[in-house]
């Protein structure tokens, strides 16, 4: 069966300032996955999600979108076609929800940057389906960390991509805000079949809501697959230089489990990831 590959990287070199992080680094992201990804910190994960985006052009190889050269692809085409989220994002003024959400438009509107139907229709739905809607009217500066992803979130729902990349989505977070925003995004690809490429430093929430786990390694992808096939002892080991187990959850769901006495537990980057004494 032929998949058809809506992004993908091929022998791909990039960094800042003339220091190289990410090398020969090969990645096919299919229509519709959600893909996780995980590696220690330095790794290469914001790096090639900034690159997928074309915010970091690259130093050698290249990143490919339906199979062109995306540095071929004029800026406002390719934010018809995908919305990068990074970690953090900040607002340089103080703006309402409803006028964020209403920048994700600005792709899609002419010269004179006049609404129509279509762009009302795309702010519509976007703060729907995140469930903004009632704070539309509120400064963004005034809510809280969950809902302002949400914001976020739904102001990259309004350049109707195709494709998100989300870097570290859930970060800064509390547990019920990071499971409200990742339930978001499983239902947003789920519904709509928005190809999602997000980076995750926990490794339960990659095994939970990941379709496929791409795990980096200095600068290279040390393995993919589903989360069954990635995340093991010996990944676990080679890639976070910890000891730990996978197991069966209480619903079936494989958890990651590293004791926390092991010596170098502290300097494991992979928050919430469950622990046993």
């Amino acid at each position: 069966m032929n998949v058809r590959v809506k992004i993908e990287t091929r022998d791909l070199e990039a960094g800042y300032n003339g220091h190289p992080v990410l090398s020969g680094l090969d990645l096919e992201v299919e229509e519709g996955e959600i893909i996780a990804l995980v590696g220690p910190n330095g790794s290469g994960k914001s790096t090639l999600l900034r690159a997928l985006g074309r915010v970091l052009r690259p130093r050698a190889g290249a990143v490919l979108l339906d199979g062109r050269a995306i540095q071929e692809w004029s800026t406002r085409d390719v934010a018809r076609q995908l919305a990068l989220l990074p970690q953090g994002p900040t607002l340089s003024s103080d703006l309402t929800v409803e006028e964020l959400v209403w920048m994700g438009r600005s792709p899609h509107q002419g010269l004179l940057g006049l609404p129509t139907a279509a762009d009302r229709e795309a702010v519509r739905w976007s703060m729907e389906e995140t469930g903004v809607v009632e704070m539309g009217s509120r400064s963004v500066s005034t809510l809280s960390g969950g809902e302002r992803q949400r914001v976020w979130i739904a102001m990259a729902l309004a350049q109707r991509p195709r494709i998100l990349l989300l870097d570290e989505p859930t970060t800064f977070l509390d547990l019920s805000h990071q499971l409200e925003v990742l339930e978001l995004i499983h239902h947003l690809n789920r519904e709509y079949g928005i190809t999602v490429v997000l980076v995750l430093h926990d490794l339960n929430q990659a095994v939970r809501y990941a379709r496929r786990v791409v795990v980096l390694h200095e600068g290279r992808v040390h393995s993919q697959g589903t989360p069954r096939e990635v995340l093991t002892a010996e990944t676990l080991r080679e890639v976070f230089g910890v000891e730990g187990r996978i197991i069966p959850g209480p619903d079936g769901v494989a958890m990651v489990i590293v004791p926390s006495t092991f010596p170098r537990c502290a300097s494991f980057c992979c928050k919430g990831v469950a622990s046993s004494s």
